[in-house]
């Protein structure tokens, strides 16, 4: 079944951030979904609805994201292909507009799965994409909790596809954690961990604490569920619950099961999200 399903980010939300939060989970499943309804691929439609969070200053991915404790922008992303299990990831990038873009140009060239720094930005530039100075990508609002300490209003952002032909796509996208030091990667650069798809298994994204979510390879322990008989919503909320258990932290996390069926779950405050699968177009509250 043709589905996408979209998240805004696990964690805290400031009230005045909820309503152009949910709007804009709604405009990126929309997105996406005029990708599939056109018979594109599963990965071309995560990465338009990806890209229309990282352009909305509303989220912790891209234009907005969080600063490190120097005050920059780093920004990490992943994609992958349930098809041919092509993946590509990029970690501590800064410039660049669109990091999910960025992820699936190192897909692309197939050398290296996950790359980092310069050498990621200029990979950047080999492929056309869109860079700008590093302090375009830091809004007032970035700034403000940056100097006072406050963390952000939304986490990574991240989104799962199945197409019309069956297959499957995953892709993720964060400015990492307020105050990080430089350098420091999450689960969003990682795949299995923040990011997996797999046409076989399903596809997933997931949001909240990255070195929690890395060590329990959560998207990919979530979809693993799945194949032994969870229907995605469950596997979603067993995933979490063995998150909790074993490491004390919160998160959240979408699914597709290989039949495109949705699973949203979160053990966080709050988790804007958006899917439309079939002929049901639904924004989920998670509060």
């Amino acid at each position: 079944m043709t589905a996408i399903a979209v998240h805004g980010g696990a964690g805290a939300e400031a009230p005045a951030e909820r309503s152009a939060r949910r709007q804009g989970v709604e405009r990126a499943a929309a997105a996406g979904w005029a990708v599939l309804a056109a018979g594109g691929h599963a990965l071309d439609a995560v990465i338009a609805a990806v890209g229309v969070l990282e352009d909305d200053p509303h989220f912790n991915a891209g234009l907005g994201s969080v600063l490190t404790v120097e005050g920059v922008v780093e920004m990490d992303a992943s994609v992958m292909a349930g098809d041919t299990l092509a993946a590509g990831a990029v970690g501590a990038v800064t410039g660049v507009w669109s990091p999910v873009r960025l992820a699936r140009a190192v897909l692309v060239e197939g050398r290296e799965v996950l790359l980092v720094g310069e050498p990621a930005e200029q990979l950047a530039r080999r492929h056309g994409l869109a860079t700008c100075p590093p302090e375009a990508l830091v809004t007032e609002e970035a700034r403000r909790r940056w100097q006072e300490r406050l963390a952000a209003n939304g986490e990574t952002v991240g989104a799962v596809a199945c197409d019309a032909a069956g297959h499957l796509a995953a892709a993720t996208s964060t400015g990492g954690v307020t105050g990080k030091r430089r350098g420091r990667l999450g689960d969003s650069a990682v795949i299995g961990a923040g990011t997996y798809a797999d046409d076989a298994l399903g596809a997933g994204s997931a949001t909240g604490p990255g070195e929690a979510i890395i060590r329990l390879c959560l998207v990919r322990s979530a979809l693993e569920l799945v194949a032994r008989g969870a229907d995605a919503a469950r596997a979603a909320v067993e995933s979490l619950a063995v998150l909790q258990r074993r490491l004390g932290a919160s998160a959240g996390i979408v699914l597709l099961d290989p039949r495109g069926n949705v699973g949203v779950a979160h053990t966080t405050e709050s988790m804007p999200a958006a899917y439309r699968q079939g002929d049901t177009v639904a924004t989920v509250v998670l509060d």
